[in-house]
């Protein structure tokens, strides 16, 4: 069932449906009233009070970084998202998503530009890839992984987390790692003198931090390493078309 007579010609949105409401004097937020029609004028088949179903990311809180910015929206801002969460994303060109890992299982799907997407799984095998505009890509939980914008504005992408509890301000990042590591244990582990230890950039001055454009995918490919056994992107927009008849008509 429509709305008001008068919202449907374009005139300003009214609480009202067939007999029942009556007008908002106001103050209003008329956009957002434009936006939720039948939020302001529910349907008959509505009963009792609905649950918000939907939270903008327009509302939601930006971090602003040296390389990008992101925002998210919970189980906190949406109440009713019990299973997922979701954060969007934007690394300018070279920006550097720190490398870093989390308990939930990650989704992702490419909004605009390029990136570099690489991981690393519990086996050490690694795997590096560029993606762009309708490109997915997953890492499971606790996969080490990093994201940078390319050539030439960067990236923006949407990820979904499986729980409804994800934070993007408590994943580990590799900073945090070394700050808690003895100097000695990470030169052990890397093969080098613990001197190349000795100034380790405190997370605060990473999570998305700028850097120069990397050079071909070819070069970030490991000589003698052993990648992954599966691929951990996939080009959507690749595949084949599934065509199906239109049922209305």
């Amino acid at each position: 069932m429509p709305t008001t007579a008068s919202a449907q010609n374009g005139a300003v949105p009214q609480p009202q449906r067939a007999g029942r409401g009556g007008t908002d004097i106001g103050p209003r937020n008329l956009g957002r009233d434009s936006e939720n029609p039948d939020l302001l004028a529910p349907p008959a088949t509505d009963h009792g009070t609905l649950p918000n179903l939907r939270f903008s990311f327009s509302d939601a809180h930006v971090r602003l970084e040296r390389g990008g910015w992101t925002r998210q929206v919970t189980v906190r801002e949406l109440g009713i998202s019990k299973n997922i969460a979701g954060v969007n994303m934007r690394l300018n060109a070279g920006g550097i998503r720190e490398l870093h890992w989390h308990k939930p299982a990650e989704w992702a799907y490419m909004l605009y530009g390029t990136a570099r997407i690489t991981a690393i799984d519990e086996e050490g095998r690694y795997f590096v890839n560029d993606v762009g505009v309708g490109d997915l890509w997953y890492f499971a939980s606790g996969i080490p992984h990093s994201i940078q914008g390319l050539g030439p504005d960067g990236c923006e992408f949407l990820l979904v987390f499986d729980d409804c509890e994800f934070d993007e301000d408590d994943t580990f990042l590799i900073s945090d790692w070394f700050k808690h590591t003895p100097p000695e244990v990470l030169a052990k582990n890397f093969g080098v003198g613990a001197a190349a230890f000795a100034r380790v950039p405190d997370p605060a001055e990473l999570y998305i931090f700028p850097a120069p454009v990397p050079g071909a995918l070819v070069s970030d490919r490991l000589a003698g390493a052993t990648t992954v056994p599966t691929s951990l992107s996939h080009r959507m927009m690749a595949q084949q078309t599934i065509r199906t008849s239109d049922p209305l008509r």
